[in-house]
């Protein structure tokens, strides 16, 4: 397939987003059992409204990938049956509850907890949907597997912990270590189950063949034309045109910045003792993660093999 990078945008800003929001919530939930020190209000609020506008990214790249945006009120006409109106419907839910659970830390209200497990279970929701618009798809096998929701879940949670272990550095130094655990595992979940679906696509052989899309089953059939020379609607929209050479090159290198680099720096960032939390080596770490994380999803895109590609992109 070919990477439309308002997609790629907006699934790893929401991912992050909602990763953030889980953080906040895990820790407020912990603060209230007695297990850590309630950091301050200003560490929750901030982490919300870094949430908010994280989303609201994602969602404002969203409309670039629309032929006419204006008609986007539409996307949410089929949520009884489509996964793409359902995600319409669950990112303004998320953001709304995003925003209101930093509005009421805020204020102080005793509901926060309450409103930000609202988030959490729209934050689910919406892993659910987005992930699902692609798992459905049997057709493209790459994508028609549960390692691509668990990979959306667990890549978007390392990513908005690694920024929530950031922001302790700011407000609550006490919980940076902490959560710097939790990115870090949550981060090699991650490189874990990337990697098995890395591998299982790698084994992946195409269920249709030029001898089964034509009805002829002569095994020398060979293709020597396409049956045009300039490009077309075909090429462009279901084919990358990048080379093996820079497919690998982008696997290699989301598999470092995603994974292997950040796991580093959060564990250098929060245990640099008796010098302290290190905000500048966990802000690169947010930084590079995410970088990694969008020639991730790049290449989550660019390794679907459309079958019509046997034709439209090939010739023997």
């Amino acid at each position: 397939m070919n990477p439309a990078f308002s997609v790629v945008f907006l699934t790893t800003l929401s991912g992050a987003a909602q990763g953030l929001l889980i953080a906040l919530v895990g820790v407020e939930t912990a603060a209230h059992l007695g297990l850590v020190t309630a950091p301050a209000d200003g560490f929750y609020v901030t982490g919300a409204g870094l949430s908010v506008v994280l989303g609201g990214l994602g969602l404002i790249a969203s409309f670039f990938h629309l032929g006419h945006p204006e008609r986007a009120w539409r996307a949410v006409a089929m949520w009884r049956t489509s996964w793409l109106s359902r995600e319409c419907l669950c990112l303004p839910a998320f953001l709304a509850c995003a925003f209101f659970y930093g509005v009421a830390h805020g204020f102080g209200s005793p509901w926060s907890l309450a409103i930000g497990w609202l988030g959490v279970l729209a934050s689910a929701a919406l892993f659910v949907c987005s992930a699902m618009i692609y798992a459905c798809l049997r057709f493209l096998q790459e994508w028609a597997t549960p390692l691509t929701l668990v990979n959306f879940v667990l890549l978007g949670c390392a990513s908005g912990f690694t920024l929530a272990t950031a922001l302790t550095a700011w407000f609550a130094p006490a919980l940076t270590v902490g959560l710097a655990i939790c990115a870090c595992v949550l981060t090699l979940a991650g490189c874990a189950s990337r990697s098995a679906s890395l591998v299982r696509n790698a084994r992946l052989r195409p269920k249709s063949t030029v001898q089964s899309a034509t009805g002829i089953q002569n095994p020398k059939l060979v293709q020597i034309s396409r049956g045009f020379t300039a490009g077309a609607f075909n090429l462009r929209e279901f084919f990358h045109g990048k080379s093996a050479g820079t497919l690998r090159g982008v696997k290699w290198g989301f598999l470092a910045a995603a994974f292997a680099v950040p796991v580093v720096l959060m564990a250098l960032g929060a245990g640099l003792h008796p010098i302290g939390v290190s905000l500048g080596l966990l802000a690169a770490a947010c930084l590079v993660q995410y970088a990694g994380l969008v020639a991730e999803r790049w290449f989550f895109f660019a390794e679907a093999k459309h079958p019509q590609n046997l034709y439209y992109a090939r010739v023997g």
